[in-house]
C-alpha cells in the first residue's frame, strides 16, 4: 500500500500565501470555467500551448505533449501545487492514451519542483454501478474514457505526491450541458424516465465548488492517494434543468440506464466543507461558453 502523502517527511511543500497553484489545461473547458471563479486570494499560473491565449491572468507556455517543462520559469513563481487538468475526452481512441501521458508529465514536474499534484480523475473509473461509491469500490469503468482515466491512475498509483480527483459530473462541462448547446425548439434535450417516473440522479459539483474546495487540499499536510470529489449526494438532471429553465422531453430509460450514482466524500470532508447536492445552487454557478 502506498504511503500517505507527507509534506514533512518525504521534502514535498505545500502552498502558502506567496506560492502559485499551477493549472494545468487551463484552456480546456473546466480551465476555462475555473478561471472565471477562481478566489482572488490565491494566486494562479495558467499553462496554455503556444497560439492559445492565456485563460487567466497569468499564464505560462508550454506544450506538454511536445515539450520540456519551463522549469527555470516556475521555480521563479514559486509553485506551491499542481492541479493537472489537462487530458483528452473526445471520440478517438488513438488519443485517449494521452491522459496517462498528460498525467505522467505533470507529476515528473511535481517532483522536479517538489510539490503536491491533484490530478483530475473521473467518476467514469467506477462504471454503471448503483449504491454508494466510495474510494475503496470497485472500479469497472466502461466505455474508453473511463478505461483511459482507470490507466492514468493505475500508471501513477506509486507516486507518493500524486493525489487522484474522482470528480463528478461539473456542471456546465458535463454532456448535459453539451446537450443544452445543442438543443433547439425542435430537438430539445432528451432524459430517461425510470419506471418510479424519476430521471436519472448523478454526483455533481460545479466550478465554483471546485476553485473554494481546492486550494485547502494543497495546503493539507497529507493526502490519501484517491479522493471522490463532488458535492454530496445526487442531483437530478431533470432539477437541473428546471433551475435553468431548459426545457426537455422524456425517453423510457433501457435496461441498462442507471438510475442513481452517488459518491461518498466523506474523506473529502474531512479536508474541505463539502456542500449537499442542490440544482438551484450548481445551475446559479454559470456555464462556460
Amino acid at each position: 500500500m502506498r504511503p500517505p502523502w507527507r509534506g514533512a517527511a518525504t521534502g514535498w511543500h505545500m502552498t502558502t500565501d506567496d506560492t502559485h497553484i499551477l493549472i494545468l489545461g487551463g484552456t480546456g473547458k473546466l480551465g476555462r470555467a475555473l478561471t472565471r471563479v477562481w478566489p482572488a486570494g490565491q494566486a494562479a499560473l495558467w499553462q496554455h500551448r503556444p497560439g492559445r491565449a492565456a485563460p487567466g491572468n497569468a499564464g505560462i507556455v508550454w506544450d506538454i505533449l511536445n515539450a520540456t517543462a519551463p522549469l527555470d520559469d516556475l521555480r521563479r513563481a514559486r509553485i506551491g501545487g499542481i492541479l493537472a487538468l489537462a487530458g483528452y475526452a473526445g471520440p478517438d481512441p488513438d488519443r485517449l492514451g494521452e491522459n496517462t501521458t498528460l498525467a505522467l508529465a505533470a507529476a515528473r514536474l511535481g517532483d522536479a519542483l517538489s510539490c503536491r499534484v491533484l490530478v483530475a480523475s473521473s467518476q467514469a473509473v467506477y462504471g454503471p454501478q448503483p449504491g454508494l461509491l466510495h474510494e475503496g469500490s470497485v472500479c469497472a469503468p466502461q466505455g474508453g474514457y473511463g478505461q483511459a482515466k482507470r490507466a492514468m491512475e493505475n500508471a501513477l498509483a506509486d507516486q507518493p505526491h500524486v493525489t487522484f480527483l474522482r470528480i463528478g459530473n461539473v456542471v456546465g462541462c458535463d454532456a448535459l450541458a453539451a446537450g443544452i448547446a445543442r438543443a433547439t425548439l425542435d430537438d430539445p434535450v432528451v432524459l430517461d424516465r425510470f419506471a418510479d417516473g424519476q430521471g436519472p440522479r448523478r454526483a455533481m459539483i460545479g466550478a465554483g465548488d471546485l476553485a473554494a474546495m481546492l486550494p485547502p487540499l494543497f495546503a493539507a499536510p497529507d493526502l490519501p492517494p484517491v479522493l471522490n470529489f463532488a458535492r454530496a449526494g445526487s442531483v437530478g438532471m431533470a432539477d437541473i434543468l428546471t433551475a435553468l429553465g431548459q426545457p426537455f422531453v422524456w425517453r423510457d430509460a433501457g435496461p441498462d440506464a442507471l438510475p442513481d450514482l452517488q459518491l461518498d466524500v466523506t474523506l473529502l470532508q474531512g479536508f474541505c466543507p463539502v456542500p449537499p447536492g442542490d440544482a438551484a445552487a450548481l445551475a446559479a454557478q454559470g456555464w462556460p461558453a
